[in-house]
Protein backbone atom coordinates (compact mmCIF):
# COMPACT_ATOMS: atom_id res chain seq x y z
CA UNK A 1 0.00 0.00 0.00
CA UNK A 2 1.51 3.50 -1.41
CA UNK A 3 1.38 6.24 1.13
CA UNK A 4 2.59 10.02 1.27
CA UNK A 5 4.30 11.85 3.38
CA UNK A 6 1.64 14.62 5.58
CA UNK A 7 -0.90 12.18 5.08
CA UNK A 8 -2.74 10.29 7.90
CA UNK A 9 -1.23 6.19 8.01
CA UNK A 10 -2.53 3.32 10.02
CA UNK A 11 -0.53 2.00 12.83
CA UNK A 12 2.84 -0.11 11.00
CA UNK A 13 5.62 0.27 9.22
CA UNK A 14 6.36 2.26 6.62
CA UNK A 15 9.39 2.35 4.35
CA UNK A 16 10.63 5.79 2.20
CA UNK A 17 11.33 4.79 -1.15
CA UNK A 18 14.25 7.80 -1.62
CA UNK A 19 16.07 6.71 1.06
CA UNK A 20 14.99 3.44 2.20
CA UNK A 21 14.46 5.17 6.05
CA UNK A 22 11.67 2.87 8.09
CA UNK A 23 9.11 4.55 10.26
CA UNK A 24 7.69 2.96 12.83
CA UNK A 25 3.83 3.62 13.24
CA UNK A 26 2.87 2.15 17.12
CA UNK A 27 -0.88 4.10 15.92
CA UNK A 28 -2.54 6.16 13.83
CA UNK A 29 -0.86 9.12 12.83
CA UNK A 30 0.68 11.45 10.16
CA UNK A 31 3.57 10.08 8.13
CA UNK A 32 6.60 12.60 8.05
CA UNK A 33 7.67 14.50 5.25
CA UNK A 34 5.79 16.50 2.71
CA UNK A 35 3.10 15.37 -0.58
CA UNK A 36 6.12 14.00 -2.38
CA UNK A 37 7.53 11.80 0.25
CA UNK A 38 6.36 8.35 -0.51
CA UNK A 39 6.36 5.51 1.47
CA UNK A 40 4.96 1.38 1.47
CA UNK A 41 3.60 -0.15 4.28
CA UNK A 42 5.34 -3.49 3.82
CA UNK A 43 6.58 -6.05 7.04
CA UNK A 44 10.65 -6.03 7.59
CA UNK A 45 10.46 -9.57 6.88
CA UNK A 46 8.68 -8.48 3.38
CA UNK A 47 11.37 -6.17 2.88
CA UNK A 48 14.11 -8.34 3.67
CA UNK A 49 12.73 -10.98 1.42
CA UNK A 50 12.23 -8.51 -1.76
CA UNK A 51 16.41 -7.76 -1.28
CA UNK A 52 17.80 -11.00 -3.07
CA UNK A 53 15.11 -11.06 -5.43
CA UNK A 54 15.77 -7.62 -6.32
CA UNK A 55 19.64 -8.48 -6.69
CA UNK A 56 18.64 -10.91 -9.06
CA UNK A 57 16.69 -9.04 -11.39
CA UNK A 58 19.67 -6.41 -11.26
CA UNK A 59 22.27 -9.47 -11.69
CA UNK A 60 19.83 -10.61 -14.55
CA UNK A 61 19.91 -6.99 -16.55
CA UNK A 62 23.35 -5.84 -15.92
CA UNK A 63 24.69 -7.05 -18.88
CA UNK A 64 21.91 -5.46 -21.03
CA UNK A 65 22.34 -2.22 -19.32
CA UNK A 66 25.71 -2.03 -19.85
CA UNK A 67 25.20 -2.70 -23.62
CA UNK A 68 22.37 -0.01 -23.75
CA UNK A 69 24.95 2.66 -22.10
CA UNK A 70 27.79 2.21 -24.49
CA UNK A 71 25.51 1.70 -27.67
CA UNK A 72 24.18 5.61 -26.35
CA UNK A 73 27.38 6.63 -25.85
CA UNK A 74 28.89 5.58 -29.21
CA UNK A 75 25.48 6.58 -30.67
CA UNK A 76 26.11 10.37 -29.37
CA UNK A 77 29.62 10.69 -30.08
CA UNK A 78 28.98 9.45 -34.17
CA UNK A 79 26.22 12.18 -34.53
CA UNK A 80 29.00 14.55 -32.59
CA UNK A 81 31.41 13.52 -35.24
CA UNK A 82 28.87 14.10 -38.15
CA UNK A 83 27.59 17.58 -36.54
CA UNK A 84 31.30 18.59 -36.55
CA UNK A 85 32.15 17.29 -40.19
CA UNK A 86 29.01 19.04 -41.37
CA UNK A 87 29.35 22.26 -39.27
CA UNK A 88 33.31 22.46 -40.75
CA UNK A 89 32.32 21.91 -43.91
CA UNK A 90 29.86 24.22 -44.16
CA UNK A 91 30.24 28.20 -46.18
CA UNK A 92 27.90 30.81 -46.29
CA UNK A 93 30.25 32.55 -48.92
CA UNK A 94 30.46 35.95 -46.90
CA UNK A 95 32.36 36.96 -43.56
CA UNK A 96 30.08 38.82 -40.89
CA UNK A 97 32.66 41.28 -40.24
CA UNK A 98 32.73 42.85 -44.06
CA UNK A 99 29.85 44.73 -44.79
CA UNK A 100 28.93 44.78 -48.78
CA UNK A 101 27.39 47.74 -49.05
CA UNK A 102 28.36 47.97 -52.77
CA UNK A 103 28.16 44.84 -53.90
CA UNK A 104 31.31 41.73 -53.85
CA UNK A 105 34.38 42.62 -55.56
CA UNK A 106 34.17 40.45 -58.80
CA UNK A 107 37.28 40.31 -61.18
CA UNK A 108 38.29 42.47 -64.08
CA UNK A 109 37.26 39.81 -66.56
CA UNK A 110 33.49 38.89 -65.62
CA UNK A 111 33.32 43.18 -64.89
CA UNK A 112 34.69 43.96 -68.93
CA UNK A 113 32.05 41.45 -69.83
CA UNK A 114 29.12 42.92 -68.69
CA UNK A 115 29.47 46.78 -69.05
CA UNK A 116 30.62 45.77 -72.51
CA UNK A 117 34.28 47.01 -72.15
CA UNK A 118 37.28 45.31 -73.64
CA UNK A 119 35.58 42.99 -75.66
CA UNK A 120 37.12 42.14 -78.96
CA UNK A 121 35.28 43.28 -82.26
Amino acid sequence: MLSKGGHTAAAGTYWNLENGERVNMDQEGVLPGNGQTRYIKASGIAVLAAGPVLGLIFAVFLPFIGIAMALNMAGKKLVEGLANAAAGSMSFGWRPVEAYLAGKKRNKAVRARKTGKGAKS
